[in-house]
């Protein structure tokens, strides 16, 4: 039997609601878990912070026996501290053109646009060094 970590989602309609859950891997994402191992909920409350429970000793206890999160249960896990910083989202896709767009590492989110801009003034700088060593030469 494969056990995943994985989310299943509570809550009405535009209002979700997540549990963090053990289930095996072949029953459907509502369906019937081993054990609640904790709760998310994605929408900001009155602090603007989206509120997460995690039973840490648990999840730890899964991880151990060799139970696999899913790739949200990932995230919130390497948020919470518990494990590595996923691989780059914007290299998972398959076929087509990849998105070159910078990625942080930290959040998985696309660099913004004030972040960009001095990652461009460090390739402007390393362009006019080029330019001044061409013309020594």
């Amino acid at each position: 039997m494969a056990v995943r970590i994985r989310l299943a989602r509570f809550g009405c309609k535009n209002r979700p609601f997540y549990r963090v859950m053990a289930a095996d891997s072949r029953s459907p994402r509502d369906g019937k878990h081993l054990e609640v191992l904790g709760y998310y909920n994605p929408l900001p409350g009155q602090d603007g912070g989206k509120r997460m429970g995690l039973n840490f000793d648990r999840i730890k206890y899964w991880l151990s026996v060799g139970a696999q999160p899913s790739d949200p249960v990932q995230r919130l896990l390497f948020r919470a501290g518990l494990l590595p910083p996923p691989p780059m989202l914007a290299m998972t896709r398959k076929g087509g053109p990849r998105d070159r767009r910078p990625v942080d590492p930290m959040t998985g989110r696309y660099l913004t646009n004030s972040k960009m801009e001095l990652i461009d003034e460090h390739a402007q700088v390393d362009e006019e060094d080029k330019e001044d060593e061409e013309e020594l030469s």
